[in-house]
Order: C-alpha cells, then structure tokens, then sequence
C-alpha cells in the first residue's frame, strides 16, 4: 500500500520550542496534531498582525538612533505586509471578500495602533540590540535539545543581558503571569546552557490592550527548576509518541483551534497515528520471559 504524505513526512519530535511544550501542556492531542501529522492551518489575522508588527519593530532598529520615530515605524508597516504576502502566498485568504480593501485597511489601522503603543513603553533611540530575531538552540546534558527565536536581546556596557519578546495581545491577569514568562525562562535556560550566562532580566513587552511591560529576574535556581519540568515534559512526550496516546484536553482555547474536525470532544476522529506503536507487553509474554530466565 502507497504511503500517504503523512506517513511519509512523519518523523518522531526532536527537541521542545517554547511554542510546542505549551502546545502539550494545552492540549496532548494538538501537539500531535502540529508537530507529528503536521495537518495544515489556514493563517490566522491576529497571528499574522503579530507577525506584521515584528518585522516591524526588527526592521526599525536598523535605522539609526535618530532615526527610529514612530513615523519611520508606520512608514515600514505597507513594505513589511507586501514582503510577507510575497514569501507567505496563503495570506492572500486572510481578506478574501474584501474587493474594496475596507477589511485589510481597518486590520492595518489595529497594526498601527499597536506600533504607536510601543513608543509608549520602549524608547528605541536609547536601544541598542546586539541581536534581533535571534535562534537559539542547545542541547541539554539529557541529550533534549531546546530552540527558539527571542525577539531581542540587548547587553549593558557593564555586560548585563536583556531577552526581550513583543506580545500583541493584552497583558495576563496575575494568575496567569506565570504561564506567559514560562516562554522566557526557557529561552533563559538555554542561553545559560549556551553561553554560560545567566541572563539579569526577562521582560514581555505587551502591545494589546492600554499596553504593559513585564519583567522578571531569574537566578540559577529558577533555571534548573525549569530545566527538571522540561526533562520531565520531554519524558511524558517520549511516551505518548510511543504508545500514540495524545488525549485531547478541552480548555479555553478550543473555540479557535483549528482541528476540531480531528478532535473527539467536538464529535472528531484524528487521522491514523503515523508513527509505530510501541505496545506494553502482555502479562503472558511477561510471565514467560521470566520463567526462561529463572
């Protein structure tokens, strides 16, 4: 029997992005969905304003000092969208009943306004980003790999590091700080297991709403703690990868998933587990290998 481009393209997961271990601590069956099956998304207006928006603030930083005014940022927004719609032809079903451009040109507006905010909370002309859009990648003594993007990280003439990253959504409530600098101590985590530095400060800049910034200082015993949770996340993957076990878990983000047609809970079937199935062994078989080696 042919195999289909599923099958074909299926690889078990090779290391945890932030994005992907918050997928599984969500949502087991969406992170299998995303990262093994890879079913395809239709793009999304808010994720690609977000997208928009941090081209945006990447691009500005190179102009100098002077030069980096909220003009010159509004002025970056039309250029960016045409390079993105360019690289990313999909985005063209974002506004597909839109003749007029009344729709796409209200969406831009809310890209402007979240430009503008920042002007508010940062002050470009006294930054200096030694990276920008930065990857990072590391490989922990487990042999678990750890990556991702930090949207900006600046250094101090006295040497102190600042990872910073740009929300377009509204700040969380107190309960939910927590989950939203859980991003930052892992990239933390693996520039200390990069670099050998600890990073003096994390900060989310968010964008949304009347616009916050949020900070955090981590020290070494933050770091190995989010260390332990990732080995420990990275172990219950293993498994469900192995046995194919991915539940689906309802939470607040259900109405805007993408996959409810392969969800259980709203009455979906997920497509064949792609990858081979580890299975327990029986009582049975258990029973006679242990009497063949007494």
């Amino acid at each position: 029997m042919p195999q289909t481009d599923t099958e074909r393209r299926a690889v078990p997961p090779t290391g945890l992005s932030p994005s992907r271990a918050g997928d599984f601590l969500t949502c087991p069956l969406l992170y299998r969905l995303r990262v093994i099956d890879k079913l395809p998304e239709p793009p999304s207006k808010a994720a690609t304003r977000g997208t928009l928006v941090h081209a945006v603030l990447e691009r500005l930083f190179d102009h100098p000092p002077a030069e980096r005014t909220v003009e010159r940022a509004l002025g970056l927004l039309r250029p960016q969208w045409d390079r993105l719609r360019t690289e990313r032809p999909e985005l063209v079903e974002l506004f597909p009943d839109d003749p007029e451009g009344a729709e796409l040109a209200g969406w831009l507006a809310d890209a402007e306004k979240l430009t503008e905010r920042w002007f508010r909370l940062e002050d470009p002309t006294r930054l200096h980003p030694v990276e920008r859009e930065l990857y990072v990648e590391t490989e922990l003594e487990s042999g678990l790999r750890l990556r991702g993007y930090i949207d900006r990280v600046d250094v101090a003439p006295t040497g102190e590091v600042r990872l910073v990253d740009y929300k377009t959504g509204r700040a969380p409530s107190r309960d939910f700080e927590g989950k939203a600098m859980f991003q930052m101590k892992f990239y933390a985590l693996v520039v200390w297991r990069w670099k050998g530095v600890i990073p003096k400060r994390l900060q989310l800049v968010y964008l949304g709403g009347g616009g916050d910034v949020v900070t955090y200082d981590p020290d070494e015993a933050d770091l190995r703690s989010v260390e332990r949770k990732l080995l420990a996340l990275w172990e219950t993957i293993s498994r469900a990868v192995a046995t194919g076990e991915f539940p689906a878990t309802r939470n607040r983000l259900c109405d805007w998933c993408d996959h409810q047609a392969s969800c259980p809970e709203f009455g979906g079937t997920p497509p064949p587990y792609p990858l081979p199935v580890q299975r327990a062994a029986s009582p049975e078989s258990v029973t006679r290998m242990t009497s063949k080696e007494s």
